[in-house]
């Protein structure tokens, strides 16, 4: 029995947002990958330009690949050729395998940078990030549909698909151009004047400089530069308001739509005053570290895609603005792959969240764990129908992996006595509920949507017929797992067992035990050393 029999669906879902959800997936991956694993400061590249360029990527292939998906959701009839097209393709595996291929180079460069610090070989490091750019991109539309779908799709609805796409790809270089409007007086007199009377609510000290931009409490003051000034997010948020209107144009009412652009700008502001507000308060009341390092490097892109949500469900949900809503496609909940790969998409995501809202990222771990279950349970069916079985190969294995990751621990303690620092300050009720909380998430949650995502998705559908599939297969799933932790050799070696646990039988709950033995055992240690940095 091979894994993709055990993991093929009784039903055929819609290929086309399978696709798109696994390049969500991938793209949510390398983004933490190269936010938490490593270091890239331009300035000191000597290729401001490039690098810039390149870490810019990320950000337009996500606008790219939601305005795309704006456009298939709004104009049915225009896409209904490439859809048919998408849904009766072929294996494409030149394309996959070009695809793939693209994915590892963007990966190199993590495992290349003595100590994480990219920036220190980006010389180096700017062709695979180039080429595995330009690969990953071309493998994955020709996997998505071959160059014979694409041709007529993009002539047709007079071009508009191409023109919408390249927009949405200089939204980035938009927002930069509309830093220059921070010069303004009018414009900084409104921010300052903003951030002065919400900190106000908190204080009546306010220190309040606008001629050097800088504003906060006695104890804590920051200097708005032109990038945090709020002008960025509403160039982006005039822009993605105007990019809706001429996807929906067909549905939307005219003239009432052109409501929504002041009303987006002003929402835009106002988020921006508040995200300021908040940075100081967290700055001067919790740590000023997590205001500079966290809140402020995550809250902007939070805001503005809360914002953009809150947009399209206002527009949808007003008749006054929208003539009529959009069919939903198969619910999401009754898709396999989505069972696979969400799960893991959302606790990256919750990751990230903790990062930016906690003193030290560990303490938001119930964040997690509470983000896990909720993206875990409305799939729980498709789990069910899996074979659960403890099998005992598995859990020796997973014990043997365990073992080794706590021998092989050569972690300085630094860490741990940071999170131990961050613990002590909670209450006794708060600490014991973290604890548990972690052990639940640690040895329960974990294994399961990495497993889910690793071996039940990623080593399924590299997996083939002949030997070097197989070993292709085991090599790149355990690469990719390996790159998401900071153990790499341990973890590329525990990523090879998992995967020839599922493969074993063809069952990935194997490698789910497997993977739970190893993470309890690993729990256990912690507990007695108590250095909770280990799991």
């Amino acid at each position: 029995m091979t894994m993709d029999s055990t993991l093929r669906p009784a039903r055929r879902f819609s290929r086309l947002w399978r696709i798109a959800l696994i390049f969500c997936a991938e793209l949510v991956v390398l983004a933490s990958a190269y936010q938490f694993l490593t270091t890239i400061e331009c300035q000191q590249t000597g290729l401001f330009g490039t690098c810039r360029f390149l870490r810019s990527l990320v950000a337009r292939a996500l606008v790219v690949f939601a305005v795309f998906g704006l456009m298939v959701w709004a104009r049915p009839a225009v896409f209904a050729a490439f859809r048919r097209v998408v849904e009766t393709a072929g294996a494409a595996r030149g394309a996959l395998t070009l695809h793939l291929a693209g994915l590892v180079l963007l990966a190199l460069p993590l495992f290349l940078a003595p100590g994480g610090d990219v920036g220190a070989v980006f010389a180096l490091a700017i062709w695979p990030l180039a080429l595995g750019s330009l690969l990953a991109a071309v493998g994955g539309l020709l996997w998505l549909a071959p160059v014979s779908a694409w041709r007529p799709l993009l002539a047709q609805d007079r071009g508009v698909l191409p023109l919408v796409l390249l927009v949405g790809a200089l939204l980035p270089d938009a927002a930069d151009m509309a830093q220059r409007m921070w010069n303004w007086d009018l414009v900084t007199r409104i921010t300052f004047d903003g951030v002065h009377l919400f900190l106000l609510l908190f204080s009546d000290q306010v220190t309040v400089d606008p001629q050097n931009y800088n504003i906060g409490f006695p104890e804590f003051t920051v200097n708005i530069a032109p990038q945090c000034s709020g002008v960025e997010g509403v160039a982006l948020v005039t822009a993605f308001s105007l990019l809706y209107m001429l996807i929906f144009r067909e549905t939307v009412r005219f003239p009432q739509i052109w409501v929504i652009l002041p009303v987006a700008i002003l929402l835009s502001w106002v988020l921006n005053i508040v995200r300021i507000g908040v940075l100081i308060v967290i700055g001067r009341d919790v740590s000023p570290d997590l205001a500079v390092n966290g809140f402020h490097s995550y809250a902007g892109w939070m805001f503005f895609t809360l914002l953009a949500l809150g947009i399209v469900w206002g527009v949808q949900a007003l008749p006054w603005l929208h003539r009529a809503a959009p069919k939903p496609e198969t619910g999401l909940r009754e898709d396999p792959v989505a069972a696979l790969l969400l799960p893991f998409a959302v606790f990256m995501l919750a990751s990230l969240l903790t990062h930016a809202f906690f003193p030290h990222p560990e303490l938001g771990y119930p964040l997690r764990v509470g983000a896990m279950i909720l993206a875990l349970l409305p799939f729980r069916q498709f789990y069910r129908s899996f074979t659960w079985q403890i099998d005992p190969v598995a859990v020796f294995a997973g014990v043997a992996v365990g073992a080794g990751w706590v021998a092989l621990d050569q972690s300085s303690g630094a860490d741990g006595m940071e999170l131990a620092a961050a613990l002590a300050t909670l209450p006794i009720w708060a600490f014991v509920l973290w604890v548990v909380l972690r052990l639940v998430g640690t040895v329960l949650l974990v294994p399961l949507v990495e497993e889910l995502a690793f071996r039940g998705y990623l080593l399924t559908r590299l997996d083939g017929p002949g030997l070097w599939r197989r070993a292709l297969a085991v090599g790149l799933s355990s690469a990719a797992f390996a790159a998401l932790h900071g153990r790499w050799i341990e973890a590329g070696v525990a990523g090879i067992v998992f995967a020839l646990l599922a493969l074993w039988r063809g069952r990935v709950t194997d490698a789910v035990v497997g993977h739970l033995a190893a993470n309890l055992v690993v729990a256990i240690w912690a507990l007695v050393t108590s250095d909770f940095t280990l799991i």
